[in-house]
């Protein structure tokens, strides 16, 4: 196998397996930067999951081909909604925001259960009809060289997952809102002095985190999973929230880190056709992801400063 044929088997499964990541990540950095932790990730992209296999094994005779399309969106709104329990949590209560993180993981998974054995009278439902499917890019795909290895069998979605880490590093970087929500992370007492909404601006970060980790989890479902079990989301929202932090709390860092953890994600699928792979035992590359994450977590590749006022609630008038 010639090095052009390596580029080709990698690159597609390791942008595929990264696309969850990302969307996960981009609303974690959300979140972290107004200055409330979420280790809630993992929960969301459950919930995500859950809603968007759903809805999609319901009304696929409907929809049709836009099924998928309408699935990951009533999986944001739902998610998004559902994040707001994190935000009553830690921000009108101020609990703590870790606690309050685990809680919604427990919440999502336990009520994405109960439900499909309410509904299906099984731990898991039926496969869905109407997932998102590969497709070559019109003209694009017909580019000598990059054609193959960028616009060939590629999904939508990942190319939707790169193109909102550049949507959400200009939201955060390049617009008033942006600045607000940073403030509200770095210094939450002078951006309530200069007018800003401290709780109203947490609420809306933690709730685009709701909505971004829903599509994360919906499109996992849709693509990789194709059902909903309790093994559905094991891991990808962790493993998100170290994307978030060794991509040092920026969108566009922490889309290069999902593809980073995508692309250790997809060496148990690829290997077979790597010949520097071929002999290494399929255990060692089905944990090299959360082996990463470890590394990442622990600051062993680098160090990343955080948000000042992180994991702290703001009480008005306090310093």
């Amino acid at each position: 196998m010639g090095f052009f044929d390596i580029l080709q088997s990698v690159i597609g499964p390791a942008v595929f397996f990264s696309a969850p990541l990302i969307f996960t990540a981009i609303g974690g950095v959300f979140s972290e930067r107004s200055g409330v932790v979420n280790i809630g990730l993992e929960g969301l992209m459950v919930m995500g999951a859950f809603v968007g296999i759903v809805f999609n094994l319901t009304f696929h005779d409907m929809l049709g081909d836009w099924t998928p399309w309408i699935s990951i969106l009533v999986a944001m709104i739902v998610s998004s909604i559902f994040s707001i329990i994190h935000a009553i949590a830690s921000v009108t209560f101020r609990a703590d925001q870790v606690v309050s993180g685990v809680a919604i993981n427990f919440l999502a998974l336990g009520l994405g259960l109960f439900l499909t054995k309410q509904w299906y009278d099984k731990g898991q439902t039926d496969m869905v009809e109407r997932p998102f499917y590969t497709m070559d890019i019109p003209i694009l795909s017909d580019i000598p060289f990059i054609g193959p290895l960028f616009f060939t069998g590629m999904y939508l979605t990942s190319y939707l997952a790169i193109l909102l880490a550049f949507v959400g590093w200009f939201v955060l970087y390049k617009t008033p809102f942006g600045l607000r929500l940073r403030s509200v992370g770095e210094h939450p007492m002078a951006a309530d002095t200069n007018g800003i909404n401290v709780a109203r601006t947490r609420y809306i970060a933690v709730m685009i985190s709701g909505a971004m980790g829903g599509l994360g989890g919906s499109v996992f479902a849709l693509t990789i999973a194709l059902n909903f079990s309790h093994s559905t989301i094991v891991g990808q929202g962790f493993i998100s929230l170290a994307a978030v932090i060794f991509g040092k709390w920026h969108p566009l860092g922490a889309m290069g880190a999902a593809l980073f953890f995508g692309f250790a994600q997809s060496l148990s699928i690829v290997s077979s056709g790597i010949p520097l792979l071929q002999d290494v035992p399929q255990v060692f590359l089905m944990i090299a992801p959360y082996l990463l994450t470890i590394l990442a977590l622990a600051g062993v590749i680098g160090r990343a400063e955080a948000p000042k006022a992180i994991g702290t609630p703001y009480v008005k008038g306090s310093r």
